[in-house]
């Protein structure tokens, strides 16, 4: 089964967003996926838009683009700090990460 099947996602778009007052800023999340996560000068993770901004704002989500949904996930696994929460845009339930079913 793959990731998408897992999560019961295909066709159905995710977004990620990262609780920084749990972060504990391992930079674990930015090594699996560059492309979505970045520590900032505070030493904390946030996502980052489609054009590489950095999104400070509590709370800010981001699409997870589907060629990094793995990365995505594993980041959200193995956050020391279980702040990393993917959810379907659809619905807002979540998929992977700390209030994931």
């Amino acid at each position: 089964m793959s990731v998408e099947q897992a999560a019961g996602v295909e066709g159905g778009a995710l977004e990620v967003w990262i609780d920084q007052d749990l972060c504990t800023g391992d930079g674990i999340c930015a090594q699996y996926a560059p492309e979505v996560f970045e520590l900032d000068i505070d030493g904390l993770a946030y996502v980052k838009s489609g054009e590489d901004e950095l999104l400070q704002a509590k709370g800010a989500t981001t699409p997870v683009p589907l060629p990094l949904l793995t990365d995505v996930v594993d980041s959200a696994k193995e956050c020391p700090g279980d702040c990393i929460h993917v959810r379907r845009v659809s619905d807002k339930v979540e998929v992977y990460g700390p209030d994931a079913e």
